[in-house]
């Protein structure tokens, strides 16, 4: 029993660890769209 925890405790770390390094070396693109919007004068107060 002991050896089975230890077994499942192991996996889940591997793909924590794996899930880490992963995101840590996506080169995700950047946003290439110009977003331009009109915010009233309403909306702030004076």
């Amino acid at each position: 029993m002991r050896k089975l925890a230890f077994v499942i405790i192991a996996a889940a770390l591997l793909v924590l660890v794996g899930g880490a390094v992963f995101l840590a070396a996506w080169k995700i693109p950047a946003p290439s769209s110009v977003v331009e919007r009109t915010i009233p004068d309403d909306r702030f107060p004076r």
